[in-house]
């Protein structure tokens, strides 16, 4: 096979579109929130339960749970400890 057209990898081009930060970002918010999202489906709490449980809407659980959205860090570390899990942070 001739490696005559192949790229240097996805984070060349992205970085080269000028948009690495962007989709890393969105990337990492998809993950958190499939997660997230998984964690509520192992302890069987719904969406409407999780409203409950951090005494706000559904609305908000349903943002918690997109990755479209921004969600504070405390929102997040909160959702987390009602599944039985904790948020960690590193920078690299």
């Amino acid at each position: 096979m001739s490696r005559r057209h192949m790229g240097s990898g996805i984070d060349e081009f992205l970085k080269t579109e000028g948009i690495f930060e962007e989709a890393q970002a969105q990337a990492v918010k998809e993950v958190v929130a499939w997660q997230l999202a998984e964690a509520m489906k192992k302890k069987k709490i719904s969406k409407n339960r999780m409203a409950a449980l951090l005494k706000t809407s559904r609305t908000q659980v349903d943002r918690l749970l997109s990755a479209k959205h921004d969600i504070t860090l405390s929102s997040l570390q909160r959702a987390a400890a009602i599944v039985g899990r904790r948020v960690t942070i590193e920078l690299v």
